[in-house]
């Protein structure tokens, strides 16, 4: 990947009298705002070869001209990890996340995360916003995420999260028997008095999870959830909410009903599963290079298998 750009775009008098800034943000959409705002302070971005502020209105008929290198984004050190790629290309990257793996580097966190093994797979990747992790996965959440490895894919990455239009769909098991499917639109924000915590919150962000039974069960209940956006801890949150929280969710559901009646195996196996029960199965988007509509869908992992057998088991004697 060149760590130089260099781009000239002609202002189109239909954009005359907006912001320069405003004007960059239509003209070079492969770029991030703040990205194309850094770089018009910095004077690499200029009109007619003259530096100007962001916030100085354009007449129309001005060239652009974007001369530009990128720098690292982060500080981040490479480490060798064995990571499950399902697709790649030069411009995204597909994987399936194992559990117990953090995806970005934070407090405590500094190593061993996701974006230090993608950035020993593609080091060009330093030169991306976040190491072009454009979505994330919770520690303990396996399944599939998409990574850009440019700047091009990377904007169009996070205009599809922001429209909507891409497709995520999870695998999850919960507490109780659900009767069917259904929706769940409720706004999630940070827990009023624990912070590590999200909450239904009308306070908060939109939120919108749409969810169908797979199989039911005595007492849990297999179901398949869609995302319409892409809050922290969404689905979790969510389903806690009506009532039916995440098999093994040590945070928001700290003690597992165990209901009367169940037997010994699916005791000990809900006693002992390690996580909460979700599993980021089915992934679509569009190329944001190729304009190609893609599809990818993973299977479930070994742990989730073995909490449906025994479910299947025990659902079997009664």
């Amino acid at each position: 990947m060149s760590n130089e750009i260099s781009q000239q775009i002609e202002v189109p008098f239909e954009l005359g009298n907006k912001r320069l800034d405003q004007v960059a943000a239509q003209l070079f959409p492969d770029f991030s705002r703040s990205r194309l705002q850094q770089w018009i302070k910095d004077g690499q971005l200029t009109v007619n070869g003259q530096p100007m502020r962001g916030r100085d209105k354009l007449t129309g008929g001005e060239t652009l001209i974007l001369q530009a290198e990128l720098e690292a984004e982060g500080e981040w050190l490479p480490e060798a990890m064995d990571l499950d790629i399902v697709y790649e290309d030069d411009h995204i990257l597909v994987l399936n996340k194992p559990s117990n793996l953090v995806v970005h580097p934070a407090a405590g966190n500094h190593t061993g995360t996701l974006l230090n093994g993608l950035l020993h797979h593609c080091p060009d990747l330093i030169k991306i916003p976040r190491a072009g992790i454009v979505h994330r996965l919770d520690k303990d959440t396996t399944g599939l995420m998409v990574v850009a490895k440019s700047l091009q894919a990377q904007a169009g990455l996070v205009a599809q999260l922001q429209d909507r239009t891409m497709g995520r769909e999870y695998e999850a098991v919960v507490q109780g028997y659900m009767t069917g499917g259904g929706k769940v639109d409720e706004p999630i924000g940070r827990h009023g008095t624990q912070r590590t915590k999200m909450a239904v919150n009308p306070m908060g962000k939109d939120a919108v999870t749409h969810y169908r039974v797979v199989k039911k069960y005595p007492t849990h209940t297999h179901i398949r959830c869609k995302l319409e956006t892409g809050r922290t801890h969404q689905i979790r949150v969510h389903m806690t909410h009506i009532g039916h929280p995440l098999v093994g969710d040590a945070t928001y559901a700290a003690r597992s009903r165990l209901t009367k009646g169940i037997g010994p195996q699916l005791r000990n196996m809900l006693q002992s599963f390690p996580r909460q029960a979700l599993h980021a199965k089915a992934l679509a988007l569009l190329h944001p290079v190729e304009q190609e509509w893609m599809e990818w869908e993973v299977d479930l992992p070994e742990d989730f298998k073995e909490l449906l057998a025994t479910l299947d088991a025990d659902a079997a004697i009664k």
